[in-house]
Protein backbone atom coordinates (compact mmCIF):
# COMPACT_ATOMS: atom_id res chain seq x y z
CA UNK A 1 0.00 0.00 0.00
CA UNK A 2 1.21 3.66 -0.84
CA UNK A 3 0.89 4.23 3.11
CA UNK A 4 3.24 1.54 3.89
CA UNK A 5 5.56 2.89 1.33
CA UNK A 6 5.47 6.99 2.50
CA UNK A 7 5.54 5.88 5.97
CA UNK A 8 8.75 3.92 5.53
CA UNK A 9 10.34 6.99 2.86
CA UNK A 10 9.74 9.46 5.45
CA UNK A 11 11.88 7.39 8.24
CA UNK A 12 14.80 6.69 5.70
CA UNK A 13 14.34 10.85 5.11
CA UNK A 14 14.08 11.44 9.07
CA UNK A 15 17.25 9.11 9.32
CA UNK A 16 19.24 11.23 6.98
CA UNK A 17 21.47 14.52 7.48
CA UNK A 18 20.45 16.42 5.27
CA UNK A 19 22.68 19.65 4.56
CA UNK A 20 21.21 23.08 5.13
CA UNK A 21 19.46 24.29 2.51
CA UNK A 22 17.94 21.39 0.99
CA UNK A 23 14.67 19.78 1.70
CA UNK A 24 13.42 16.52 0.57
CA UNK A 25 9.84 16.09 0.03
CA UNK A 26 7.62 13.02 -1.66
CA UNK A 27 5.70 13.48 -4.96
CA UNK A 28 4.28 12.04 -7.82
CA UNK A 29 1.08 9.70 -6.66
CA UNK A 30 1.71 10.88 -3.65
CA UNK A 31 0.27 14.78 -4.66
CA UNK A 32 -1.86 13.17 -6.71
CA UNK A 33 -3.49 11.26 -4.12
CA UNK A 34 -3.95 14.07 -1.78
CA UNK A 35 -6.12 16.09 -4.38
CA UNK A 36 -8.12 13.29 -4.93
CA UNK A 37 -8.65 13.36 -1.50
CA UNK A 38 -9.14 16.66 -1.14
CA UNK A 39 -11.71 16.76 -4.14
CA UNK A 40 -13.68 13.78 -2.65
CA UNK A 41 -13.74 15.64 0.44
CA UNK A 42 -15.37 18.54 -1.45
CA UNK A 43 -17.74 16.53 -3.54
CA UNK A 44 -18.80 14.67 -0.01
CA UNK A 45 -19.80 18.04 1.44
CA UNK A 46 -21.42 18.72 -1.70
CA UNK A 47 -23.42 15.80 -2.04
CA UNK A 48 -24.25 16.48 1.27
CA UNK A 49 -25.73 19.81 0.99
CA UNK A 50 -27.64 18.58 -2.65
CA UNK A 51 -29.00 16.04 -0.42
CA UNK A 52 -30.31 17.55 2.09
CA UNK A 53 -32.23 20.59 0.42
CA UNK A 54 -34.00 18.44 -1.62
CA UNK A 55 -35.43 16.42 1.32
CA UNK A 56 -36.05 19.86 2.59
CA UNK A 57 -38.45 20.59 -0.47
CA UNK A 58 -39.90 17.59 -0.83
CA UNK A 59 -41.09 17.11 2.96
CA UNK A 60 -42.07 21.05 3.14
CA UNK A 61 -39.35 20.88 6.83
CA UNK A 62 -36.07 21.65 8.07
CA UNK A 63 -36.49 18.43 11.12
CA UNK A 64 -37.32 15.46 9.29
CA UNK A 65 -34.34 15.64 6.59
CA UNK A 66 -31.80 16.26 9.74
CA UNK A 67 -33.51 12.77 11.36
CA UNK A 68 -32.61 10.92 7.69
CA UNK A 69 -28.98 12.74 7.79
CA UNK A 70 -28.48 10.92 11.02
CA UNK A 71 -27.50 7.42 8.90
CA UNK A 72 -24.77 9.47 6.98
CA UNK A 73 -22.52 9.11 9.92
CA UNK A 74 -23.04 5.03 10.33
CA UNK A 75 -22.48 4.32 6.84
CA UNK A 76 -19.33 5.68 7.18
CA UNK A 77 -18.39 3.85 10.58
CA UNK A 78 -19.76 0.96 8.69
CA UNK A 79 -17.20 1.39 5.65
CA UNK A 80 -14.25 2.15 8.64
CA UNK A 81 -14.86 -1.44 10.08
CA UNK A 82 -15.35 -3.37 7.04
CA UNK A 83 -11.77 -1.73 5.82
CA UNK A 84 -10.58 -2.79 9.12
CA UNK A 85 -11.88 -6.48 8.79
CA UNK A 86 -10.91 -7.23 5.21
CA UNK A 87 -7.52 -5.95 6.00
CA UNK A 88 -7.94 -2.87 2.96
CA UNK A 89 -6.94 0.21 3.20
CA UNK A 90 -8.62 3.57 2.92
CA UNK A 91 -7.35 4.32 -0.85
CA UNK A 92 -8.86 6.43 -3.43
CA UNK A 93 -11.34 3.61 -4.23
CA UNK A 94 -12.92 3.48 -0.88
CA UNK A 95 -13.32 7.03 -0.70
CA UNK A 96 -15.28 6.57 -3.93
CA UNK A 97 -17.57 4.09 -1.68
CA UNK A 98 -17.98 6.22 0.93
CA UNK A 99 -19.58 9.20 -1.35
CA UNK A 100 -21.68 6.85 -3.61
CA UNK A 101 -22.64 5.87 0.12
CA UNK A 102 -23.79 9.43 0.62
CA UNK A 103 -26.50 9.27 -1.92
CA UNK A 104 -27.38 5.23 -0.72
CA UNK A 105 -27.61 5.33 2.90
CA UNK A 106 -30.30 7.88 3.07
CA UNK A 107 -33.30 6.14 0.90
CA UNK A 108 -34.26 3.94 3.61
CA UNK A 109 -34.66 6.52 6.22
CA UNK A 110 -36.70 8.26 3.44
CA UNK A 111 -39.26 5.46 2.68
CA UNK A 112 -39.84 5.32 6.94
CA UNK A 113 -40.22 8.93 7.17
CA UNK A 114 -42.46 9.21 4.44
CA UNK A 115 -44.76 6.12 5.27
CA UNK A 116 -44.54 7.86 8.79
CA UNK A 117 -45.82 11.33 7.69
CA UNK A 118 -48.77 9.09 5.65
CA UNK A 119 -49.79 7.43 8.96
CA UNK A 120 -50.10 10.73 11.54
CA UNK A 121 -51.51 12.32 8.26
CA UNK A 122 -54.54 9.34 7.83
CA UNK A 123 -54.97 10.15 11.80
CA UNK A 124 -52.55 8.22 13.85
CA UNK A 125 -50.70 9.06 17.10
CA UNK A 126 -46.74 9.68 16.67
CA UNK A 127 -46.40 5.97 17.88
CA UNK A 128 -48.57 4.10 16.69
CA UNK A 129 -47.38 5.67 13.14
CA UNK A 130 -43.77 4.74 13.64
CA UNK A 131 -44.84 0.94 14.55
CA UNK A 132 -47.28 0.75 11.61
CA UNK A 133 -44.55 2.71 9.50
CA UNK A 134 -41.87 -0.05 10.27
CA UNK A 135 -43.81 -2.82 9.87
CA UNK A 136 -45.07 -2.10 6.37
CA UNK A 137 -41.68 -0.81 4.93
CA UNK A 138 -39.21 -3.37 6.71
CA UNK A 139 -39.61 -6.11 4.20
CA UNK A 140 -38.98 -2.57 0.91
CA UNK A 141 -35.95 -1.72 3.07
CA UNK A 142 -34.41 -5.56 3.08
CA UNK A 143 -35.27 -6.20 -0.09
CA UNK A 144 -33.38 -2.79 -1.44
CA UNK A 145 -30.47 -2.67 0.77
CA UNK A 146 -29.69 -7.05 -0.05
CA UNK A 147 -30.39 -6.34 -3.72
CA UNK A 148 -27.17 -3.33 -3.42
CA UNK A 149 -25.07 -5.53 -1.20
CA UNK A 150 -25.69 -8.66 -3.17
CA UNK A 151 -24.89 -6.55 -6.38
CA UNK A 152 -21.15 -5.62 -4.64
CA UNK A 153 -20.55 -8.93 -3.72
CA UNK A 154 -18.78 -10.25 -7.22
CA UNK A 155 -16.91 -6.61 -6.69
CA UNK A 156 -15.59 -7.22 -3.05
CA UNK A 157 -14.59 -11.12 -3.33
CA UNK A 158 -13.58 -11.01 -7.37
CA UNK A 159 -10.05 -12.95 -7.90
CA UNK A 160 -10.01 -11.91 -11.13
CA UNK A 161 -7.11 -9.77 -13.00
CA UNK A 162 -7.58 -5.56 -11.82
CA UNK A 163 -9.85 -7.10 -8.99
CA UNK A 164 -7.66 -5.43 -6.48
CA UNK A 165 -8.37 -1.98 -8.00
CA UNK A 166 -12.25 -2.40 -7.39
CA UNK A 167 -12.33 -4.66 -4.05
CA UNK A 168 -12.23 -1.51 -1.99
CA UNK A 169 -15.03 -0.26 -3.33
CA UNK A 170 -17.14 -3.08 -3.22
CA UNK A 171 -16.31 -3.35 0.48
CA UNK A 172 -17.23 -0.30 1.31
CA UNK A 173 -20.12 0.20 -0.26
CA UNK A 174 -21.31 -3.48 1.45
CA UNK A 175 -20.39 -2.70 4.88
CA UNK A 176 -21.68 0.95 5.24
CA UNK A 177 -24.92 -0.19 3.87
CA UNK A 178 -24.97 -2.97 6.21
CA UNK A 179 -24.51 -1.06 9.35
CA UNK A 180 -26.41 2.43 8.41
CA UNK A 181 -29.50 -0.19 7.47
CA UNK A 182 -29.56 -2.35 10.64
CA UNK A 183 -29.11 1.37 12.64
CA UNK A 184 -31.59 2.94 10.76
CA UNK A 185 -34.34 1.04 11.27
CA UNK A 186 -33.84 1.88 15.04
CA UNK A 187 -32.37 4.97 15.43
CA UNK A 188 -34.32 7.09 12.91
CA UNK A 189 -37.93 6.20 14.43
CA UNK A 190 -36.61 6.78 18.13
CA UNK A 191 -35.22 10.00 16.68
CA UNK A 192 -38.37 10.75 14.68
CA UNK A 193 -40.35 10.23 18.32
CA UNK A 194 -38.65 12.23 20.13
CA UNK A 195 -38.63 15.30 18.09
CA UNK A 196 -42.44 14.59 17.64
CA UNK A 197 -43.04 14.00 20.87
CA UNK A 198 -41.02 17.56 21.81
CA UNK A 199 -43.44 19.32 19.48
CA UNK A 200 -46.30 18.29 20.52
CA UNK A 201 -45.77 19.39 24.23
CA UNK A 202 -44.73 22.68 22.69
CA UNK A 203 -48.34 22.49 21.10
CA UNK A 204 -49.98 21.64 23.85
CA UNK A 205 -48.20 24.44 25.95
CA UNK A 206 -48.94 27.48 23.87
CA UNK A 207 -52.49 25.99 22.99
CA UNK A 208 -52.72 26.20 26.79
CA UNK A 209 -51.69 29.82 27.37
CA UNK A 210 -54.05 30.48 24.64
CA UNK A 211 -56.99 29.30 26.49
CA UNK A 212 -55.58 31.07 29.55
CA UNK A 213 -55.43 33.98 27.69
CA UNK A 214 -59.07 33.80 26.41
CA UNK A 215 -60.41 32.74 29.46
CA UNK A 216 -58.89 35.55 31.54
CA UNK A 217 -59.97 37.72 28.61
CA UNK A 218 -63.84 36.59 29.23
CA UNK A 219 -63.70 36.74 32.79
CA UNK A 220 -62.26 40.77 32.39
CA UNK A 221 -63.84 41.73 29.35
CA UNK A 222 -66.14 44.52 30.72
CA UNK A 223 -63.69 45.80 33.07
CA UNK A 224 -61.03 46.40 30.33
CA UNK A 225 -63.81 47.99 27.92
CA UNK A 226 -64.87 50.14 30.65
CA UNK A 227 -61.28 51.16 31.77
CA UNK A 228 -60.32 51.58 27.84
CA UNK A 229 -63.61 53.88 27.77
CA UNK A 230 -62.45 56.41 30.35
Amino acid sequence: PMSEVVEAGQRIIAENNIPLGISVGISGDVEEQKDSFSDMLLLGILILMLVYIVMAAQFESFSDPFIIMLSVPFGVSGVLIALWLSGTTLNLMSALGIVLLLGIVVKNGIVLIDDIRLCRERGLGVIKAVVTAGRSRLRPVLMTTLTTILGMVPMAFGRGEGSELWRPLGISVIGGLTLSTVLTLILVPVVYSTFAGGQIKRTRKKHARQLALDAYWRENKEKHIKAAKR
